[in-house]
């Protein structure tokens, strides 16, 4: 559904050319929901400009649905859509009028586009909505209705720009079904994100770029895997045990303990026989072991292994 080979931006400024994408390749298949990650100024924005037709390359060539994204640009258009982090709409009308008008917008008949749009709000969890205005809306709802509104005539390819930003927890984790939701249903998706928590629950695979390159693209879980990290063992007794007291639960070299009352927490690089030492350490303080929880590395690990640690602002 993409296919991007060699892709390259360099502006010209007061100080001399920047590169802000240099040789990007990537590839995305029908219906896959696929992530792009980066900090900031890492080159995302500008990529996702070349794929929309926003923003003209410097180099390199893309396709989006079969069409080049210079020399088709308008074919490209007709079978995307793309969602900024602003919630632009039109003002003055209602919830449904919105929706209606973008269809109509992109030649879809008066009748299948107010069906659409009627299927679109009830899929969306505002058909009860559907005749207020913007500012009667949450947060939440405003931003499901610039989603709702922008798969009006549904395109082949949906391009998300942090799309949760600035709605409450509860709001995006119900937008978060809706986007599996229509993942489900066969819909391309291509989001950007500062949430890597959203990625990973969200996206099967993800390129993670930085200065204007593909520093990996792979799944989401290989990519974990790879960075590779400590894992977090967690041992809950049915008393306080103190690690320090008793030479079995004393931290092995690279390990680093807590104990918080009945709760002993292991930071390790070496899970594999923590757990006998675990119940060994219950056994000499007089307590049992009740739980035993492991939290490994997640996509946060990897985008800071490849991306650094360095802020960014």
């Amino acid at each position: 559904m993409i296919a991007a080979e060699g892709l390259r931006k360099t502006y010209r400024t007061e100080r001399g050319e920047r590169e802000a994408v240099r040789s990007v390749d990537l590839e995305v298949a029908p219906g896959e929901f696929f992530g792009l990650l980066g900090p900031n100024g890492a080159g995302k924005s500008t990529t996702i400009g070349m794929l929309t037709t926003l923003v003209l390359p410097t180099g390199g060539s893309a396709r989006v649905a079969g069409f080049d994204v210079v020399r088709q640009a308008r074919e490209v258009r007709r079978r995307i859509s793309l969602v900024h982090q602003s919630n632009a709409v039109d003002r003055e009308l209602t919830v449904r009028e919105n929706l209606e008008f973008r269809g109509r917008y992109w030649g879809v008949g008066r009748r299948a586009a107010r069906l659409r749009a009627d299927a679109l709000l009830e899929q969306f969890g505002l058909g009860d909505h559907r005749d207020a205005l913007f500012y009667q809306l949450s947060g939440g709802q405003l931003r499901r209705m610039v989603i709702a509104r922008a798969l009006v005539h549904s395109p082949e390819v949906l391009f998300l720009d942090e799309p949760t930003v600035g709605v409450d927890a509860h709001s995006r984790v119900h937008l978060w079904e809706v986007l599996r939701e229509l993942h489900g249903q066969g819909q391309t998706i291509v989001l950007t994100t500062h949430n890597l928590d959203e990625a990973e629950r969200l996206c099967r695979r993800a390129a993670i770029v930085d200065e204007g390159r593909v520093l990996a693209c792979d799944t989401v879980e290989a990519l974990v895997a790879r960075a590779g990290g400590e894992v977090t063992v967690r041992a809950t007794y049915d008393g306080p045990v103190d690690p320090a007291a008793h030479p079995p639960g004393r931290p092995r070299p690279g390990d680093r303990a807590h104990a918080r009352g009945a709760t002993v927490e292991v930071v390790t690089a070496q899970p594999e026989g923590l757990l006998g030492e675990l119940i060994a350490l219950g056994s000499a303080a007089g307590r049992r072991l009740l739980d035993v929880t492991t939290s490994r590395p997640g996509l946060e690990s990897a985008f800071l292994a490849l991306a650094g640690r360095t802020y960014r602002a």
